[in-house]
């Protein structure tokens, strides 16, 4: 197996609301058989029922309660756009679960869910630079 994701999917409640939240951040989908796709730099990030999600993937019921276990990240290029993004999030319907604060590692972030209780880790984070496009490359940290 090559090491790398492709695609994310959320199964989230209300396919329509989830849609008009990320496309309320600036992201840009496409329904197809009620599933809607959204490019996420080299990977694609998928809105589909929770429930079908759950059948598809063989689970009884999608209605599980609590920390789902999955946490998405996006890293940002300065501290002002992780506060710019968290308040956009907020404006925009989200929870935000953990304002942003300095962090351990050096860098700052703070964390919201959206509508369907999807955490999202807004970080900046020094030691993992982006590239022009957006691309993160998980630095070398030595051997272990």
């Amino acid at each position: 197996m090559e090491q790398r994701v492709s695609l994310i999917t959320l199964g989230v409640a209300d396919l329509g609301r989830a849609r008009a939240f990320y496309e309320s951040l600036g992201w840009r989908g496409q329904e197809v058989e009620e599933t809607v796709f959204f490019q996420a730099g080299g990977l694609g990030f998928v809105l589909w029922g929770r429930e079908e999600l759950a059948r598809d993937s063989g689970l009884a019921d999608g209605r599980g309660t609590g920390f789902g276990g999955i946490t998405l990240a996006h890293n940002v290029r300065s501290r002002q756009e992780v506060d710019a993004l968290i308040s956009a999030a907020s404006g925009a319907g989200a929870t935000v679960t953990k304002p942003a604060a300095a962090t351990f590692y050096g860098g700052y972030a703070g964390y919201f869910t959206d509508p369907d209780g999807h955490p999202w880790e807004i970080a900046h984070n020094p030691g993992f630079p982006l590239a022009e496009d957006g691309s993160l490359t998980i630095p070398d940290f030595g051997s272990s």
